[in-house]
């Protein structure tokens, strides 16, 4: 899909933990600020599952302003006058970093033969990344839901290369829950006719309506109730009675479509079903023994966790699980739970509390 202002090509292979390597990988990246001459303010922000590098500069594809542009930038929380910013589409994406989509060896899509990927091997490209920018230290480590999961991902297996780690709205390990609505997004994607194994990018369809409503069904996890039914409640969508056939007849059906159609002019579905089996095989406590704390053994970084009281997608007892696992180690940790109407998306939205606490940590 589309590229970015910045490629770097890896000179290495890329070690991935279901074996094997990925040859020639390329991770697309922006960057915000200048970097100090010793390299001591440096910021990489981690996105989440559906977003990339465009964290505050205009989306290539839908021209809307970047996903964090209320908090990146001149005189903001994350203050880019002061810090370097560095944002990468993680490995597996379709926003110029090798993925599904990308070109295979032999000249065509990888498509379906591209590498199941993890958590982890989306880090090891972002440490590749700051290797080739020449960071060898940052200053923090800030990333939201899927970022947050790159975040604690990058503070346990790379302990020396972060001195602030800030997760927001996020966990250690999916739950069967968050499984269990992934798995919906994918069947959706696979059950598209227009899918074709995989092998869609040569044909004249592509499987948008699979894709949309995995969207769709993801979304309704990012909202809350009390959003949902403030904003919608059981409101008619350009009618003043029920049609009593299939059309939108409430608002909020009408939104969900409006989400869903959106998400396939910007996202690649083989990347969807690719990036939801990472965030599924996600367990930081799996890969170090089966117990968390050990994940956190040789960190000496400070940590801010921070959720949101009306996320139940990640719910506060999933950040408070990991500060528990943070004390038992020893390391220096911070918690805040926020309280919002917003849901899981809260992170994204305007709360001036977490401008206060992001700006206040990473200080």
């Amino acid at each position: 899909m589309a590229g970015a202002s910045q490629v770097l090509q890896l000179t290495d292979p890329l070690p991935l933990d279901g074996g094997g390597e990925l040859h020639g990988a390329e991770i697309a990246y922006e960057t915000y600020g200048t970097l100090a001459g010793d390299g001591s303010n440096a910021i990489l922000l981690c996105h989440a599952l559906t977003g990339d590098q465009y964290v505050a500069s205009p989306h290539p594809v839908t021209g809307k302003p970047g996903w964090w542009e209320r908090m990146v930038g001149p005189g903001k929380p994350i203050d880019t006058d002061r810090y370097f910013v560095v944002c990468a589409n993680v490995v597996g994406s379709c926003m110029g970093s090798t993925g599904p989509a990308s070109e295979a060896p032999d000249g065509k899509p990888y498509a379906m033969r591209f590498p199941v990927i993890t958590i982890r091997d989306m880090v090891r490209g972002l440490v590749a990344l700051l290797d080739g920018l020449g960071i060898e230290r940052l200053h923090a480590v800030v990333g939201g839901s899927m970022g947050g999961m790159q975040a604690l991902s990058l503070a346990a297996n790379w302990p020396d290369r972060a001195e602030r780690v800030l997760v927001i709205a996020s966990t250690s390990r999916h739950s069967a829950q968050n499984i269990a609505f992934h798995e919906l997004g994918r069947q959706a994607v696979m059950a598209d006719p227009n899918w074709h194994q995989g092998d869609y990018y040569a044909q004249e369809s592509q499987p948008d309506s699979g894709l949309a409503v995995a969207r769709m069904a993801a979304h309704i996890t990012y909202l809350s109730e009390e959003a949902l039914t403030g904003k919608f409640g059981r409101n008619l969508q350009d009618r003043d009675t029920k049609s009593f056939g299939f059309d939108a007849d409430f608002q909020v059906e009408s939104y969900l479509r409006y989400q869903g159609s959106g998400f396939t002019r910007r996202f690649d579905a083989n990347s969807y079903l690719y990036i939801t089996r990472a965030m599924d095989y996600f367990d930081l406590a799996e890969e170090h023994g089966g117990k968390l704390a050990n994940a956190f053994a040789k960190t000496e970084a400070r940590f801010c966790l921070v959720s949101f009281d009306s996320d139940w997608l990640y719910p506060t007892a999933e950040s408070r699980h990991v500060v528990h696992a943070l004390n038992a180690a020893g390391a220096a940790v911070s918690f805040v739970e926020l309280s919002a109407p917003h849901g899981h998306d809260s992170f994204l939205l305007d709360v001036p509390a977490l401008d206060r606490v992001v700006k206040g940590f990473i200080e």
